[in-house]
């Protein structure tokens, strides 16, 4: 229960993150064109669809870890683009920005620990090393040890 309710919480940041993105778009489609992104209109319209519907399915409990994979990945050019706090002069904006770098570290941090979350039970590499050294195991014992 506790699991959901933070992947809730989680997606519910990542919605509001998206839909603040699609309103300042202007802003971060001039700054990704002062990066060099290619199509910044696509890309930046891109990165907050990305950030709504993983919040969204991160709120409905569906595909919790690749979902928040997507969203870890979604929100470093967030972070970079959208709160790129080194560039600015103003004291102000420049602490407002930093402000906002920072949680967007910490929506990537419940992304990466959200993403590799395994409920409890044995991650998929895990058990696979597992069943291999004990498939291994049963095969040295019907091998016939050599005189």
């Amino acid at each position: 229960m506790i699991r959901r309710i933070a992947r809730a919480l989680l997606g519910g940041a990542f919605i509001s993150t998206g839909v603040d993105a699609l309103k300042d778009i202007d802003r971060r489609v001039s700054r990704a064109e002062g990066y060099g992104v290619p199509e910044p209109v696509t890309t930046a319209r891109a990165v907050a669809g990305a950030q709504i519907g993983a919040g969204v399915l991160l709120v409905l409990n569906r595909a919790p870890r690749l979902t928040a994979v997507v969203a870890a990945l979604a929100v470093i050019p967030e972070a970079v683009t959208g709160h790129d706090f080194w560039t600015e002069k103003d004291p102000d904006t420049k602490k407002a920005q930093r402000s906002m770098f920072a949680r967007d570290l910490g929506l990537l941090g419940g992304s990466i620990v959200t993403a590799v979350e395994t409920g409890g039970r044995e991650s998929v590499p895990h058990r696979a090393v597992r069943a291999s050294r004990q498939a291994a195991k049963a095969a040295a014992e019907k091998v016939p040890v050599g005189d």
